[in-house]
């Protein structure tokens, strides 16, 4: 299983595989869909807290590199989480899309450095 995962560094985003889990995954001719939902574990900045996890916010999609001639896209399910004590809902601080863009920063990054030539 460690492969799987050192594999999936080298294709995803680091912060995609270190925190959200593959749950499904839809190949369709020209495309490829991942489906990831954040793991279930509490933010560390909120150690000192006791927080029950209360679901998912809303799916988002955002377009990765092209692998093996298919758009990837990447569906992601952000974890949220109730203070106990509080009842204050806290949720991580995810910057995960590049801004004004539907695409990972690595992605969107790479498009920038190749229109320069």
């Amino acid at each position: 299983m460690e492969n799987y995962i050192e594999l999936l560094k080298l294709i995803l985003p680091e912060l995609i595989v270190e925190h959200f889990d593959l749950v499904n995954t839809k190949i369709e001719q020209e495309k490829m869909h991942l489906f990831f939902e954040e793991k279930s574990t509490p933010p560390k900045e909120y150690n000192n807290r006791q927080l029950v996890s209360k679901g998912f916010l809303n799916e988002i999609t955002i377009q990765d590199f092209p692998l093996r001639g298919k758009l990837v896209y990447l569906h992601i399910k952000r974890r949220r989480w109730t203070d106990k004590q509080s009842q204050e809902i806290i949720q991580r601080d995810w910057n995960i899309v590049a801004q004004g863009t539907r695409m990972t920063h690595e992605f969107a990054d790479f498009l920038k450095e190749i229109n320069r030539y």
